[in-house]
């Protein structure tokens, strides 16, 4: 295989646009939705919504041992968590269903039948150990593989295969010359001729192949442009060489125009396998990253929307996406750029929606209850606006936002926090428990403490206290009340902490860490 990396025009046809365009997102249901896969995902819907165009959603579960239903929710869950809307596919219909492979076993019989009837493929009987052998005989490497010997049978050979119970496989005949395409992110690509030998299409057992069924089922829904990973790179002849003969027979109507997507690596600059705890979407969803966060990431590896710029909505994406703006070179997941972006798009969100993203995230960590009342509702939205410039996926803020809805006697003091705690800490807590209480602010309410229990009058009487009157630095003289209030050593800010829980319970949390002393 040779690329050149200038793209030239196509060979074939030329490239479809516009409203035309049709592109397809086939996954197996198997195993757990990866970043590579929603990455796929991503830049096909992209690339359709740029051109107004069709995104076919097309299972292809005919793997029936590896093939499970649950594999299959979770794609649909994917899909519909980065937002990647389709037009066609097995839940919402469209003219070429259907849109399960393993409802399409008829067709793939009768096209089967339609190529051998053309002379375009033929029934092979060697076995593994006949093509080896003969390759043994010539001197050959034995695992080159299928050597096409049974392209010209006679009659009479294969009446003798017959007789031996043999049951053929049906393989394509491939064409005795240079393959070349142009793909829109490698430029033009040429495997030789005689470099793909004839594949096989059909088991022995009438079973079809992935090699058969995928270029079948994009000729029938009418497919344009082909874009998935650089690891099917290799199998791209063999489904042009199929291309042009479901042509030659009336299934196609062209062959589609190629685009094969950068690998993604991990740490080492090694593949990111499906066992690496990056590449599990829904992993980082659970974290906490958000939709926006994890789309503008996954379009990150391997395109960029323009020079010094990596932060934009789903929306600038398709504005701006187009396939052969991707870089061929691999990209590399990079755990800490993914968390930046997203804590950018997390401070992004107006407060109210802040707000709500957080509520499922702390009803899982049992921070709230199932129902939440007006009041606690308010005062997360209080807390919430504390916390959201210091949290970079969503589950870092339930241990800010716990100490929130916790009691005096029920909060925990965290051991790096205590640890913190100095020799002058007791007398800290004592003036600062007889500067607070000093200051007018009953029963706390919902939004707060009474009139004069505020951010600025709180923190106001305790630089006065310590700061002046103890002559101590700030880090020092709000340290030990840090500990009291939030039991953490990183906290929402102090004061305002302090006038969301109202004066008597911080008064509790302080007077409660003081005998603790």
């Amino acid at each position: 295989m040779t690329t050149h990396s200038a793209p030239v025009s196509a060979t074939e046809h030329d490239e479809v646009t516009g409203a035309d365009v049709r592109v397809r997102f086939c996954p197996s249901p198997t195993g757990t939705p990866h970043v590579g896969l929603a990455r796929t995902a991503l830049f096909n819907w992209a690339y359709a919504r740029h051109h107004g165009g069709t995104l076919v959603f097309r299972i292809e579960d005919t793997d029936a041992a590896r093939d499970s239903q649950e594999s299959m929710d979770q794609i649909v869950e994917m899909m519909r968590w980065l937002g990647l809307d389709h037009d066609e596919g097995p839940d919402v219909g469209g003219p070429y269903g259907p849109y399960r492979q393993s409802e399409r076993s008829q067709i793939y019989t009768d096209v089967a039948r339609q190529l051998l009837d053309a002379g375009l493929a033929y029934e092979s009987y060697s076995t593994p150990q006949e093509v080896e052998e003969r390759h043994r005989a010539a001197g050959q490497d034995v695992k080159l593989g299928y050597d096409n010997y049974d392209r010209d049978l006679t009659q009479e050979q294969v009446d003798a295969f017959r007789a031996e119970g043999r049951d053929p496989v049906l393989r394509l005949r491939m064409p005795d010359e240079d393959i070349t395409f142009t793909d829109l992110v490698r430029g033009e690509v040429t495997f030789p001729a005689g470099s793909i030998p004839d594949f096989v299409i059909v088991r022995g057992n009438g079973a079809p192949l992935y090699t058969l069924v995928n270029p079948v089922d994009d000729a029938m829904m009418r497919i344009t442009h082909v874009i998935r990973g650089e690891d099917l790179l290799s199998s791209t002849p063999r489904q042009i060489a199929l291309y042009r003969a479901l042509t030659e027979i009336g299934v196609a109507e062209r062959v589609p125009t190629f685009a094969h997507l950068p690998l993604v690596l991990g740490e080492g600059s090694k593949k990111l396998s499906k066992r690496d705890p990056q590449s599990d979407l829904f992993l980082h969803r659970d974290r906490g990253f958000i939709r926006e966060g994890m789309v503008n990431y996954l379009a990150l590896l391997g395109w960029a929307i323009g020079p010094d710029r990596d932060i934009f909505e789903p929306h600038h994406l398709v504005e701006a996406f187009d396939v052969r703006d991707v870089n061929p070179n691999p990209a590399r997941w990079d755990q800490k750029k993914a968390e930046s972006i997203n804590a950018d798009h997390i401070r992004r969100l107006p407060l109210p929606e802040f707000t709500s993203r957080l509520l499922p995230v702390l009803r899982q960590a049992g921070v709230l209850g199932p129902q939440s009342d007006m009041g606690e509702l308010a005062r997360l939205e209080q807390v919430a606006d504390l916390i959201q410039t210091r949290i970079q996926v969503l589950s870092e803020a339930v241990p800010l936002v716990a100490p929130f809805y916790a009691g005096a006697e029920e909060l925990e003091i965290a051991d790096d926090a205590r640890s913190q705690l100095k020799e002058d800490a007791s007398a800290v807590l004592d003036a600062a428990i007889a500067t607070l209480e000093g200051i007018p602010g009953g029963r706390p309410q919902p939004l707060g403490g009474g009139v004069d229990w505020t951010t600025g009058r709180i923190e106001a009487a305790l630089r006065e206290a310590l700061i002046e009157g103890l002559g101590l630095k700030p880090r020092f003289a709000f340290g030990p009340l840090r500990t009291a209030v939030s039991g953490q050593r990183i906290s929402p800010p102090l004061f305002e902490s302090m006038e969301i829980l109202g004066k008597e319970e911080t008064l509790a949390r302080l007077r409660r860490l003081r005998t603790q002393l």
